[in-house]
């Protein structure tokens, strides 16, 4: 894991980033953390070097506050897992509304930070390693769904467009949203219209009726799911997840 610590008080910041470090300490995995003293130095990172696996985040600096920092780094990747430090629980509603994994009264107890980089380090493998099988005509193949950018039916086969190129199922014997069921029980993806899901992951822009992706295809959505579809998208991009983050509770 890439660990981002972001605190504007050097105690509570060394507090903390001793804390992860002796957590990492018993995983041995080769992660890594940097830290920040401020929000807009976080962003300007990310900016460069791209998006942590992990976020731990004062909710409170000044100039440009940990909801803000947030917001800015979900306007660039829905990806990452945040996790606010705060003093009080007040700020539930506003850690929701980035798509906080939890959020953690100070002072922070030990096993508690534990407890949620755990939890982090399990949605991030669960995202990395879920796939499915699909048929092609030279055989069974598995696909990571994070590499899968937009399935479409082409005639009777399912068409894959992937980040290591295109392939092509064999003849569909059921409807198309049979063939991708089991993409549709991931958050990330959508079903636009009855021939197209979009992996919202890969989508960096929508207007009116035409969704970007990041390979820098256009896609032309159908009428009916225009509107939903950007609703969809901007709920993913900025929240990431439909679970309301909670005080970790050991």
């Amino acid at each position: 894991m890439r660990i981002a610590v972001c605190d504007d008080n050097e105690i509570q910041r060394d507090i903390t980033l001793q804390t992860v470090r002796e957590y990492l300490l018993e995983l041995d995995d080769g992660s890594t953390i940097d830290t920040y003293s401020s929000g807009r130095e976080l962003v300007a990172a990310v900016e460069q070097g791209g998006a942590y696996d992990v976020y731990i985040m004062d909710i409170i600096m000044p100039d440009f506050d940990g909801i803000e920092t947030s917001k800015e780094l979900r306007s660039m990747s829905p990806t990452g897992e945040i996790v606010f430090l705060t003093n009080s629980n007040e700020y539930a509603a506003d850690s929701y509304g980035v798509g906080a994994l939890y959020y953690l009264l100070k002072p922070i107890d030990k096993r508690k930070l534990y407890n949620v980089l755990q939890r982090a380090a399990d949605r991030l493998r669960r995202m990395e390693t879920a796939g499915m099988l699909v048929t092609t005509r030279t055989g069974v193949r598995r696909v990571l769904f994070q590499n899968i950018i937009y399935a479409e039916r082409c005639g009777r086969i399912m068409r894959l467009h992937c980040l290591d190129g295109d392939f092509d199922t064999v003849s569909l014997r059921d409807s198309f949203k049979a063939a991708v069921a089991p993409l549709l029980t991931d958050t990330r993806f959508y079903l636009c219209g009855a021939s197209c899901v979009l992996n919202l992951q890969h989508v960096v822009g929508v207007r009116e009726r035409e969704a970007t992706l990041d390979n820098g295809v256009r896609l032309t959505l159908p009428r009916a799911c225009a509107a939903p579809f950007r609703t969809a998208w901007s709920d993913f991009w900025i929240a990431g997840r439909d679970e309301y983050p909670q005080p970790a509770d050991g």
